[in-house]
């Protein structure tokens, strides 16, 4: 852990997972969706948009993930345990994907949909589209969405809101990338 300073860590169906340091682009789009979701009065009372708040999986006895940014309902009193939130309170999570966006596309999409996370959100850089998954039913999303540029996208009302992406401006925001690598 310490060749990989400021990494996130994650255990996914009892594996360690790491991902790297964010870049600009991907800090950037995450402020400014979560100063829309804060818009939609999504950041009142027991109701927060949080970044990296971690949620325990029922995947495994030490399985938690760690995503992006997340709608929660009254997380403060749901912690279970190791500072992890119990996912009942979560009512979506939103991935940007990083270089090993494997996880965010496969091994997260089955953990949250076990977990029952009534919607996840992909911001897809790499393929340039944004995925919304909703209906976790048996281990799986029932519905999943991918959205390309030009197009808008309400989220689903699962978030007790009314939020609209434009998928263009968004993928654009999260290709910002430094000059430094």
């Amino acid at each position: 852990m310490e060749r990989v300073p400021g990494a996130r860590f994650e255990v996914l169906g009892g594996e360690i997972c790491v991902t790297p340091l964010a870049d600009v682009g991907h800090a950037s789009v995450l402020n400014t969706l979560r100063r829309l979701f804060k818009d939609a009065s999504l950041d009142d009372g027991p109701t927060e948009v949080l970044q990296r708040l971690a949620v325990w999986l029922p995947s495994g006895p030490y399985d938690f993930a760690i995503p992006d940014l997340s709608i929660s309902h009254d997380a403060v009193h749901h912690e279970v345990e190791y500072n992890c939130v119990d996912p009942s309170v979560f009512r979506l999570l939103l991935e940007v994907t990083s270089n090993n966006y494997g996880n965010e596309l496969r091994s997260k999409v089955t953990a949250y949909a076990e977990a029952e996370i009534p919607t996840y959100v992909i911001i897809n850089r790499r393929d340039e589209r944004i995925h919304v998954l909703t209906s976790p039913i048996d281990g799986t999303y029932r519905e999943h969405r991918i959205h390309a540029p030009g197009e808008r996208i309400t989220l689903p009302a699962s978030i007790d809101a009314e939020v609209e992406l434009d998928v263009a401006a968004i993928l654009a925001e999260a290709r910002q990338r430094t000059t430094n690598g």
